[in-house]
């Protein structure tokens, strides 16, 4: 017996039914997916487990089938929608085993029901799929294979109700993160310390709804630290003249909401201050242009463009898609706030608008999570838009 469904069987249902009719545009007739948020959003499985060879494998009719290791057979029973006859465990022999790749155990399924003929898809560019994996496969199935990475992902685009109501929850739960950042903060504190009040403020969650493990650990580099995007946090004592930047997600159910913010302790000098000018107002020229029909690239355009008659350059993308995600990362992989990216925006779509700045003594980092209406657009979060001062 499950434990209760975060969505209708009917959502379950319509979400495999726009899947098997692009399945069907590309002739597939059988898709094999490795990826735990695609493995999540088709059947619900929630489980941490993705560090071992697991599979939700997709035909044109029927339930899924989840695949994985055996002893998370009972956690697919607990999490997933299907039949129990639809969830499959391999034994524990063929894991990290050189010898026995867990592929294999795969492909015996497959021929057991019948399904090593036609076309079969698989998720190659993906953290979960290796070329180990491609290769047992190759070997021990005689049918053709295709690059599916992405037909997935690309479904989850448009969310529904129930999908943003959760990820409103999450805004939540990141809006209070960043009030414990600004309250708890000051010279001399270890930043471990800090971090672990922000893990704590994730977790408990907020208005009663509990917070999930968000998809990335939280990025608060000070000073020198900062010039650079992806660094996370040490022991040492926050310091007076420093900036620091919070990149941190709230996440209820697997829907994450990540928003960034910057904290100067001290007076900021004036440089600081001009490039907290310049992103915000390319923030309020980048949301005037998040509306139903036009490009993901219009964003980048409008943002770019007040950044540089401001006298700044930013030679990445500013922002990606967001929603139900695993680690390591809390982006869709799919649409990009860039030049070239002509994806059209629709309702439904959620983004996080990321227009940071690393400049070359520290970075500036103040953004936006926000979903696509009817009519425009509207920020997820009511978090203060500005750099944090603290004296």
């Amino acid at each position: 017996m499950h434990s209760p469904l975060n969505f209708t069987l009917d959502e379950f249902q319509e979400r495999i039914k726009k899947t098997r009719q692009k399945m069907i545009e590309r002739r597939l007739d059988t898709l094999i997916i490795s990826d735990p948020s695609n493995m999540n959003w088709l059947t619900g499985y929630d489980g941490w487990s993705f560090y071992v060879h697991q599979a939700v494998i997709l035909t044109l009719e029927g339930e899924p089938i989840w695949w994985g290791r055996g002893m998370d057979s009972n956690g697919a029973k607990r999490t997933a929608f299907m039949q129990t006859q639809n969830i499959f465990g391999y034994e524990d022999t063929y894991v990290q085993n050189p010898e026995k790749h867990p592929m294999s155990d795969l492909a015996s399924i497959i021929k057991e029901l019948k399904l090593n003929k036609g076309l079969i898809g698989l998720e190659m560019d993906n953290y979960w799929f290796s070329a180990s994996a491609f290769l047992t496969l190759r070997k021990e199935l005689n049918v053709e294979f295709i690059d599916a990475t992405g037909l997935v992902n690309w479904q989850r685009a448009i969310k529904s109700k129930t999908e943003i109501t959760y990820m409103k929850r999450a805004a939540k739960i990141v809006q209070h993160m960043h009030e414990v950042i600004v309250e708890k903060a000051e010279v001399g504190l270890p930043k471990n310390e800090l971090i672990a009040d922000v893990y704590h403020a994730s977790v408990m969650g907020v208005d009663g709804f509990w917070g999930d493990y968000p998809s990335m650990v939280p990025m608060a580099p000070s000073g020198m630290d900062a010039t650079a995007p992806h660094l996370t946090w040490n022991d040492q004592p926050m310091k007076e003249g420093e900036t620091t930047f919070f990149e941190v997600a709230g996440a209820y159910k697997r829907y994450q909401c990540p928003q960034s913010r910057t904290l100067f302790l001290g007076s900021p000098p004036q440089k600081y201050l001009d490039a907290e000018k310049a992103v915000l107002e390319g923030i309020e020229a980048g949301l005037e242009m998040a509306k139903p029909g036009n490009q993901c690239q219009d964003i980048a355009h409008a943002f770019n463009k007040t950044l540089n008659k401001l006298g700044f350059e930013k030679d990445s993308r500013c922002g990606y898609a967001i929603g139900v995600s695993y680690p390591p990362d809390w982006g869709e992989r799919t649409m990009s706030f860039r030049d070239g990216d002509t994806s059209i925006m629709l309702p439904g779509m959620t983004f996080h608008f990321m227009p940071a700045l690393w400049l070359n003594d520290g970075g500036l980092e103040i953004t936006e999570p926000f979903v696509i209406t009817d009519s425009g657009s509207e920020c997820l979060c009511e978090t203060p838009r500005k750099m944090f001062i603290k004296n």
